[in-house]
């Protein structure tokens, strides 16, 4: 990843954090605006990566359009090979479709980022997607 793009992500990353703190959502909004753009800017270029995509998800309140977000995200990561973004992004919109109440939605995700996982040093992820898949597969019996 380029890291002039990644050093401007981490720090739009911390503003959209401290605007969150301060309860400033005129901040936030323009930062978050900030971020959407930095995204279009790139997209389809040699500077376009998941972590922008992803980490405007990650901002993103509206559930379905974070979703859809995230998607575009996961289609960066698949593009690139990164396991480790296919295996957070998918994390990330199981756990939207969740608790939007699409739970088969969600297991065909947690499905295809535990097969990501396999190869990534992230134990912890690792452990959130096997602890959710098998509660919801569970829930389903």
């Amino acid at each position: 990843m380029n890291t002039k793009i990644y050093k401007r992500v981490l720090s739009l990353t911390d503003s959209l954090m401290a605007a969150v703190q301060e309860k400033n959502q005129t901040r936030f909004d323009g930062y978050y605006l900030e971020l959407q753009q930095l995204c279009e800017e790139n997209e389809n270029t040699n500077k376009d990566h998941p972590v922008q995509w992803e980490t405007l998800a990650d901002f993103t309140d509206d559930l379905a359009l974070a979703i859809t977000i995230y998607e575009q995200a996961l289609v960066k990561a698949e593009a690139i090979n990164s396991k480790d973004f296919r295996s957070s992004i998918g994390f990330s919109i199981a756990a939207l479709k969740v608790e939007l109440g699409d739970k088969t939605g969600a297991i065909e995700h947690l499905e295809k980022a535990k097969i990501s996982c396999n190869k990534i040093v992230d134990k912890e992820l690792k452990a959130e997607i096997h602890d959710l898949l098998e509660e919801l597969k569970n829930s389903q019996k």
